[in-house]
């Protein structure tokens, strides 16, 4: 009976090993696969926002560098620039993300029912501008715009709306809403057609019930469509908001951050204060406040629009 408990217990001693080596041989297995995208990801996410973050504290001038610690922070603080500039991108952001969910979900509630030929052409449509090159959109918008021959204040003289050609791109009044009006027109081909495909998701039982029952439209949007479609919700409002956050090249192409910085947003100061004036530590500090911000806005995003759903 000894005998049998002893060889019960090496038996089993040896299956744990085996289990063991067989963990440790798909462990090693799974990192493997997972070398390449951490290469990727250490390389050049991770490095580039710790040394960001190392960059922040020094002072550059031309070859001679200084630690200041978190002088470049402090002044910050008093810069009127750089104030300017983030309330800028927070009026982008505020504006460009309500109306871009908004007129997605519109356009998507109108189509998600139409025929698939109807479905595509209208993604087909709105998509375009999404993967267009970011120099001909701008190129067309420039045109667009333009005081003079700009289609736009043509058909606006036409229709009796102004009286005389407008700057647009040149005036604080309108230059900023100019930029929102283009970030828009390229932000809602995507969240279009991942509404139209949620859409499609929603169980029809549903809204076949609650029609019986007498409930309306804009009842069974918000009470049924609404709380089922929130995962693709927080999805296209935490991408919008980083793009709003990180718009760079059409403030380069049309503005150059004018007039009178009233077009120039974080990323753009970020981008003049390093490359064009040579001022690495001052750049890395705006880099480094504006992923915080955008960090903090998400972790607020994910709390408001996050649902536990069960279809």
């Amino acid at each position: 009976m000894a005998e049998q408990t002893s060889i019960n217990t090496a038996l089993e001693k040896a299956n744990n090993a085996a289990r063991r080596k067989r963990k440790i041989k798909e462990s090693i297995s799974g990192y493997l696969f997972l070398l390449p995208t951490l290469f990727f990801f250490g390389t050049f996410v991770l490095y580039p926002m710790i040394k960001g973050i190392y960059l922040s504290l020094f002072r550059f001038r031309g070859r001679n560098v200084s630690f200041i610690g978190m002088d470049n922070y402090k002044n910050l603080i008093d810069d009127k620039v750089f104030l300017t500039s983030v309330r800028n991108t927070g009026l982008i952001t505020l504006v460009a993300v309500p109306i871009v969910i908004v007129f997605s979900m519109f356009v998507a509630l109108s189509i998600y029912n139409k025929s698939a030929a109807v479905r595509s052409f209208f993604r087909g449509v709105f998509y375009i501008p999404a993967i267009s090159s970011v120099v001909s959109v701008t190129v067309v918008w420039a045109w667009i715009y333009h005081p003079q021959y700009g289609i736009l204040n043509f058909v606006l003289k036409s229709a009796g709306a102004i009286q005389e050609n407008m700057d647009w791109l040149g005036s604080n009044r309108t230059a900023i809403f100019a930029i929102i009006a283009i970030l828009i027109t390229t932000s809602v081909g995507q969240p279009i057609i991942l509404y139209v495909a949620a859409l499609g998701n929603v169980p029809k039982d549903y809204i076949e019930a609650a029609t019986i029952d007498g409930a309306s439209r804009w009842l069974i949007f918000r009470k049924i469509i609404w709380p089922l479609i929130m995962p693709t919700t927080l999805y296209i409002v935490v991408v919008t908001t980083i793009n709003s956050f990180q718009i760079f090249a059409l403030i380069q192409l049309l503005t150059a951050g004018g007039p009178n910085y009233g077009t120039s947003t974080v990323m753009y100061l970020v981008y003049t204060k390093a490359i064009v004036e040579g001022r690495f530590g001052i750049s890395s500090a705006m880099g480094v406040i504006l992923a915080i911000i955008i960090a903090i806005i998400s972790v607020i995003q994910f709390k408001f629009f996050s649902t536990d759903v069960e279809y």
